[in-house]
């Protein structure tokens, strides 16, 4: 079947969203001893939720201190489970801290349907709408990681489609909806190489403006100290928990975390990341300085920007493949509109095999990064349909 209608991809989508649903509810009935006595054990959102209790308490600085967060979390689940790590700004703290106050279970339940819905709703508009594009969506792997681990990568790649969306007539909206991504910087370092091509200064104005509220509320709310005990966290993360594998390298999808998982020592490692942060600045100015009106070479940039964000990025996981989804949806726009390119169709469902090996279990298993193909291989598909529709006008 080459799924080359609506109703075929989302009869196969609809297959494949299905099988991973029961999937995912077996690991859940595992991993709670519902099916075999097992050991204590959580998920990312602990960390959330431990870090916004605590913040929410007038402890804000403890979200930071492994001790605290750890006995946090242990109160959130149950004693004895395995600490997870938050990593993220203080900024975060404004969404987790009012979370805090339900229920633990409510509290996941809830943050995962809304921010899973805004995803949804706004890739699928990307993907040209439809029944089929939303099933598409639901059926990529990383899609049910998220939801397993109570990550929050919908949150991350509903804010980058609704600044992309918003930006040719609402660039003020934009502007907003790339600042809120402060929250997970590392996701945000093309946003300003992308505005500043295309010379949408509102939205650069407006992000930057957005960021300095998002920072200026949390010193109001928890003080100064939280950025301090912030960095002092980073700094050590960086040397203890990140490059010492305490954070899997198999999970890993950036080039630094390949790196290491194949042999490199931290230096070299943080080299290619350099060398992908250039590459990825080169592609995204030329991108967005010829993208104009065009749509197009607009979708081709929207793509790239996306795809972008996993080759720049100093540090991401298997979950954070979402992004990428995003930048094939923009692909998947302008095919749906102009016509797919040669083989197009069959990058596509390759990309969706390597999406699905990216799981740590299956990297650590065969010892292949394959979560470090996705966004170099979308990335070169928006340049490659940026040079088409170039060469059309």
């Amino acid at each position: 079947m080459n799924w080359r209608t609506p109703a075929e991809v989302a009869r196969a989508a609809g297959f494949m969203v299905g099988l991973q649903a029961l999937i995912l509810a077996f690991l859940i009935a595992g991993t709670h001893g519902w099916l075999v006595k097992v050991p204590p054990n959580t998920v990312d959102y602990a960390s959330f939720y431990a870090a916004g209790a605590l913040a929410d308490a007038g402890r804000p600085l403890d979200a930071y201190d492994d001790a605290a967060l750890q006995a946090a979390e242990e109160r959130a689940t149950e004693p004895g489970v395995k600490h997870e790590y938050f990593f993220n700004p203080p900024t975060f703290l404004l969404v987790m801290a009012p979370l805090a106050r339900l229920p633990y279970l409510l509290s996941f339940c809830l943050f995962e349907l809304l921010t899973g819905l805004f995803w949804l709703t706004l890739g699928t508009r990307v993907a040209g709408g439809g029944r089929a594009a939303c099933l598409a969506l639901m059926a990529v792997p990383s899609f049910w990681w998220v939801l397993g681990e109570g990550q929050n990568s919908f949150l991350s790649a509903g804010l980058m489609a609704a600044g992309m969306l918003a930006l040719p007539k609402r660039p003020g909206l934009a502007g907003v909806a790339f600042g809120a991504l402060c929250y997970k910087p590392q996701l945000g370092l093309m946003i300003p190489v992308a505005l500043l091509a295309a010379r949408q200064w509102r939205a650069l104005c407006t992000a930057a403006a957005t960021v300095a509220a998002s920072v200026g509320a949390v010193t109001l709310l928890c003080g100064i100290g939280i950025w301090r005990a912030f960095l002092a966290m980073a700094q050590n993360s960086v040397g203890g928990a990140i490059d010492s594998g305490k954070v899997l390298f198999a999970g890993r999808v950036d080039p630094t975390g390949a790196a290491q998982f194949i042999g490199f020592s931290p230096a070299p490692a943080r080299l290619i990341w350099v060398a992908g942060l250039l590459v990825s600045i080169g592609c995204v100015a030329w991108l967005w300085r010829r993208a104009g009106t065009d749509a197009g070479r607009r979708d081709a940039a929207c793509a790239g920007l996306a795809a972008s964000v996993l080759v720049a990025t100093p540090f991401a996981l298997f979950y954070d493949l979402v992004m990428a989804s995003l930048a094939a949806a923009w692909l998947v726009r302008a095919g749906r509109r102009d016509g797919f390119l040669a083989g197009e169709r069959f990058l596509f469902g390759g990309l969706m095999l390597a999406n699905l090996l990216s799981a740590h279990a299956i990297v650590a298993a065969v010892h292949v990064p394959f979560g470090l193909v996705a966004a170099p291989a979308l990335l070169g598909l928006a340049i490659r349909r940026a040079r088409v529709n170039r060469e059309a006008t």
